[in-house]
């Protein structure tokens, strides 16, 4: 069976990913597609240990951190660029920012997670009068399920993100088509869903769910206590979400597994809207381009994308 293929939204445009590249297809301001694509050297490619469950996905997140910051680079230069020549040598540039930029950036996008959804919710609990460690571990959770779930609300009620969501349902549903072997073009993919089981929304839900039973043994603890353990365990954490949205997208034809699963595939609700079939143009551009470097397309497919 063929290794999965994941995706972003990106700025007017869509990212998407196999095991060895990566591209990114972007809507330019004069309604030309521009793409960029880039090969993938995974550490977990050369080392066996990195590919054991949980620890791959650990290993994952921060590949996929790392391709998310280059492809959002990318889709900002060629959304930016007016009549500029040397657009597409930018964008080359941008995918190939450098390591320190991307750690940089990561620290900070974990720093923020933490704050929010971690160690914030904790703090919070612990200033109210409960001396029973269980209550305080499902209030904890309960606060932070409730940040989670009106934060995604916030940002789905904010008007210049709508645009970003339904690219992020143009990345969907032509997966959706791919995984089903249709033919890949805007009229067949806007028929599929917009919601996916591997959608990162529903792997964010499902560290926030795990946190409770990762974190119920140890009770209530010292507010150092409390902060030191939410930031050690998140990686943990992280890689159970992975291995669950993971046996999620090969199940995805069972009942029992998606009714279990519901909860984080309703929440995509908040962080999809329906595409236009150009947008989904753009999508199955960046998806041809992956499955084309990945050797997946065969010498008919090729020539339709020629004559598109």
């Amino acid at each position: 069976m063929a290794q999965a293929i994941g995706g972003q939204a990106v700025l007017e445009g869509v990212m998407m990913r196999g095991p060895r590249n990566w591209a990114v297809a972007v809507r330019k301001p004069d309604g030309e597609i521009a793409e960029v694509s880039c090969p993938i050297s995974s550490p977990m490619a050369r080392h066996r240990i990195l590919r054991i469950p949980i620890v791959r996905g650990v290993v994952a997140l921060g590949e996929s951190l790392a391709i998310g910051f280059r492809a959002l680079s990318v889709s900002a230069n060629y959304a930016a660029a007016v009549d500029n020549p040397d657009e597409a040598e930018d964008a080359k540039e941008a995918a190939e920012i450098g390591r320190w930029t991307i750690v940089a950036s990561f620290v900070i996008a974990i720093g923020f997670a933490l704050a929010l959804f971690k160690v914030g919710p904790g703090l919070l609990a612990d200033t109210l009068p409960i001396s029973n460690g269980t209550v305080f571990v499902i209030v904890e959770a309960a606060i932070r399920i409730s940040i989670f779930v009106g934060y995604l609300a916030a940002l789905s009620l904010y008007k210049p993100l709508r645009r970003v969501f339904e690219y992020h349902a143009a990345e969907h549903k032509a997966i959706n088509a791919y995984e089903a072997g249709e033919e890949l073009t805007p009229e067949v993919a806007q028929r599929y869903s917009l919601i996916h089981p591997r959608c990162g929304t529903s792997f964010l839900f499902w560290v926030v769910v795990l946190s409770v039973f990762v974190y119920a043994p140890f009770g209530r603890l010292s507010i150092q206590w409390l902060i030191v353990s939410r930031i050690v365990a998140l990686p943990f954490i992280a890689g159970v979400a992975y291995e669950l949205i993971r046996f999620a997208g090969r199940h995805a034809h069972s009942r029992v597994v998606m009714t279990l699963l519901a909860p984080g595939l309703w929440l995509q609700r908040l962080t999809t809207r329906e595409p236009t079939l150009d947008q989904l143009e753009v999508s199955i551009r960046a998806l041809r381009e992956v499955l084309d470097h990945e050797g997946r397309l065969s010498p008919a497919e090729r020539r339709v994308e020629v004559m598109a």
